[in-house]
């Protein structure tokens, strides 16, 4: 039986679970995040025909489009998140970094990283209120940004 790298023992092959992330966000000493949605970029194609070759239509690298990232979060009675959003909205537009950062299987260990660039708030929705209702009151807050990376 031939023996098994360490190095290839100590990286699972099985799939990162969804629910094991943490978010960083300067500014913000606290936040009970539920979920991190619209990670994404897309880089739009340019379409051209060469000269002479009418009929073949190629394609080029265009702008390049980052989605807006969705944060859902726990309200608490912190305003850190509100007033984030309050300056977007007077005109003084504070562009912070943000990491999400996925954990390994044991909760603490950071596995993966999503950098955001100069990201800013540009949308807030408040959580649903419901007289007769057990859940916990989520509140929305969406980023815009102009720099993703992964390491």
């Amino acid at each position: 039986m031939p023996e098994m790298d360490t190095t290839q023992a100590a990286q699972s092959p099985d799939p990162m679970r969804n629910f094991q992330f943490r978010l960083e966000i300067p500014g913000v000493a606290r936040g009970h995040f539920t979920e991190v949605s619209g990670l994404g970029v897309r880089v739009h194609p340019i379409r051209y025909r060469e000269g002479g070759i009418g009929q073949i239509v190629r394609t080029m690298p265009g702008p390049v489009d980052y989605a807006e990232v969705t944060l859902r979060y726990g309200l608490i009675r912190d305003a850190e998140l509100w007033t984030w959003m309050q300056a977007t909205i007077q005109g003084r537009v504070e562009r912070r970094n943000v990491s999400v950062m996925m954990l390994d299987t044991d909760g603490t260990t950071e596995a993966l990283r999503w950098n955001l660039f100069n990201a800013w708030p540009c949308e807030w929705q408040g959580a649903p209120l419901d007289a007769l209702g057990r859940d916990v009151a989520v509140e929305l807050l969406r980023l815009s940004f102009d720099q993703l990376e992964r390491v």
